[in-house]
């Protein structure tokens, strides 16, 4: 039995028992996946996958298992190839950084540059996705680091630590009549059309409860991915808009004015997401805590030790 064959078994679970999309994905051809997975079976003397013909079209009941197996096997061999490197390399290698527009554009550039200042021999990619697409690379391992404010915490595979809170705001044009209203209500917002996110983004589903407890119905106009563009079309005056409050610069946004609506929508959290029971090399633990300066090494080990806790702010 070869690791290797053991990542072949995962990697086409994975693609949904495509083959050729596994193969693609670890680099090699889809005639050596396939033999691959037959001697293991051989050497086994079990199926683990159902077919038709040349095609895996399921997971037989023993399949299941060795599936389950092989997945941990390779997990606590990735923890201790990083291990290994850190104690033999530690300030080389990639870190893989997975966030939202908003986090990407007006929360990371701090962090980004104080860990590229001291860590030039770490190669970072950064990934910008949504909240669901992020969860989903950190739990592959395919991001090291999940950044977003939605969807992480309920993720079973994944730990997550508290950053920091922030509210949303709204953003209109100069002189626009919203602006005079004191105090700014819901209702008032809702005589308005909207520009705000998409729904899978950035406090999103907080706007949509506080407008249905009022038993409103608000007119979104348009929903966009990240900031800038709603900020956009709040310009060319499609509407108001509703964002975050720190995508909001009065400095660069001088067309556009700003009213603070902690009042009227519920308090966001953003997050970082960390894979359940992953060895975070030293450098990690150094983004996080540049990022988010509460967070030092003893409260993530704390973190990623707890049965299904997640550390509190």
């Amino acid at each position: 039995m070869k690791l290797q064959q053991l990542r072949y078994v995962v990697e086409v679970v994975r693609r949904d028992m495509n083959v050729s999309e596994a193969a693609t994905a670890l680099f090699t051809s889809q005639p050596g996946v396939s033999k691959q997975i037959r001697l293991l079976e051989d050497e086994l003397g079990i199926t683990i996958f159902e077919r038709s013909g040349k095609r895996f079209t399921g997971i037989t009941e023993p399949g299941r298992a060795i599936v389950e197996r092989a997945e941990h096997i390779l997990f606590e061999a990735e923890n201790i190839r990083r291990l290994g490197k850190d104690h033999s390399d530690g300030d080389s290698g990639t870190l893989v950084i997975a966030a939202t527009h908003t986090q990407a554009r007006y929360a990371l550039p701090p962090a980004v540059k104080a860990f590229v200042d001291r860590h030039p021999g770490v190669q970072l990619i950064l990934h910008q996705g949504t909240p669901f697409q992020i969860a989903g690379w950190v739990e592959k391992g395919e991001a090291d680091i999940g950044i977003a404010t939605e969807y992480l915490e309920a993720q079973p595979g994944l730990v997550t630590l508290p950053v920091r809170q922030w509210h949303h705001c709204v953003i209109a044009p100069l002189g626009h009549p919203i602006l005079k209203e004191h105090p700014l209500s819901l209702r008032a917002l809702a005589r308005w059309p909207l520009v705000t996110y998409d729904s899978a983004f950035t406090g999103r589903s907080s706007i949509n409860r506080a407008f249905e407890r009022q038993g409103l119905a608000p007119r979104v106009v348009l929903t966009a991915l990240d900031a800038d563009v709603i900020k956009t079309y709040v310009i060319l005056g499609l509407g108001l808009g509703i964002i975050a409050d720190l995508a909001f610069d009065p400095e660069r946004d001088t067309r556009l004015d700003c009213r603070m609506a902690r009042d009227l929508f519920e308090t966001n959290m953003t997050r970082i997401a960390l894979r359940r029971g992953i060895f975070p090399r030293r450098f990690e633990y150094d983004f996080i805590s540049l990022f988010a300066p509460h967070l030092d090494r003893r409260a993530i080990e704390w973190a990623l030790r707890g049965n299904g806790e997640t550390y509190q702010l």
